[in-house]
């Protein structure tokens, strides 16, 4: 046990040694290489990438000298995660990918360990427990940003699902007092809280009076999408207007049917043409043909 613990104290020491000591010479190959990491694509400037991988070789080192043994839970090595963090949302802010990182992480990688290997005078042993060494952090690096990467793609994600369910069902006043409601897709809790919200909105913005909902483009109405549009024909009644339901296929009916959903309550028409007569019919609005 302790002549692990030496070993391990003499790497660190060892490895801390020869970062200090080829500082000027690292940095050198930094500079002289760094632009052609991210070929012609410009994710980091040749100052930035200098910048970033000399600050990664300080906080490097202040890991290293923390303790005898490398902790990942210490607020050493949590500095050094953070930075990375911040330096893989730099590029990915960019249009950068987690290739594109990665190959940031393994071209510091390789500018260490040749620089080792030159080294001469070291024991052989101790350049192989160096080089386990560097693997595994920039290994542990390299996991602490594939996580990033997959927060910051859900987040996207999410956003776009978001931004998805506020277009895809546009409210519109068609006459004074009218509103359509084009319902496109399927109908989940969580998208219905938001077209909900959206309609009792303008429902009271608008003063309308009849919403005609068109279920034309709902692919399918099992139990649940059948939930979810009577509870909105409810909210449109608790505000004072009429709802009518258009766009009932013959295979949405059968369905209706066939899950004993009643809808007796409801008025509905065929077509959406077919439900904006009847509101407009409701208004007291006479709309004529072009000949009429």
């Amino acid at each position: 046990m302790n002549s692990d613990k030496t070993k391990r104290k003499a790497v660190n020491r060892a490895l801390i040694e020869q970062l200090m000591t080829n500082v000027g010479k690292i940095s050198a190959i930094i500079e002289a290489q760094g632009n052609d990491i991210f070929g012609e694509v410009n994710l980091l400037s040749k100052d930035e990438i200098n910048d970033y991988s000399l600050e990664f070789l300080e906080l490097f080192v202040v890991v290293l000298q923390a303790g005898d043994e490398i902790d990942p839970e210490g607020v050493e090595f949590k500095a050094l995660r953070q930075f990375f963090t911040v330096c893989s949302r730099q590029i990915l802010m960019r249009g950068g990918t987690l290739d594109e990182f990665v190959r940031y992480i393994q071209f510091l990688q390789r500018v260490f360990l040749g620089n080792l290997e030159a080294e001469e005078g070291l024991d052989i042993q101790l350049i192989r427990d160096i080089s386990l060494l560097l693997s595994n952090v920039f290994n542990d690096i390299i996991l602490d940003v594939f996580h990033v990467y997959l927060q910051e793609k859900e987040k996207t994600i999410q956003a776009q699902q978001e931004e998805l369910r506020q277009t895809a069902t546009p409210i519109t006043e068609i006459w004074d007092g009218v509103l359509t409601l084009p319902v496109i897709g399927s109908l989940d809790s969580s998208r219905t809280m938001v077209v909900m919200e959206k309609l009792l909105s303008r429902i009271e913005s608008d003063r309308a009076q009849v919403v005609v909902i068109d279920v034309t483009g709902v692919v399918a109405i099992d139990s649940q999408v059948s939930h979810h549009l009577i509870q909105m024909i409810r909210a449109i009644g608790l505000m004072g207007a009429t709802a009518i339901l258009t766009g009932i296929r013959p295979d949405i009916a059968r369905a209706i049917t066939s899950l004993n959903i009643d809808l007796g309550a409801v008025t509905t028409r065929s077509t959406l043409s077919e439900g904006l007569k009847l509101a407009f019919r409701q208004m007291g609005i006479e709309v004529s043909g072009a000949g009429g």
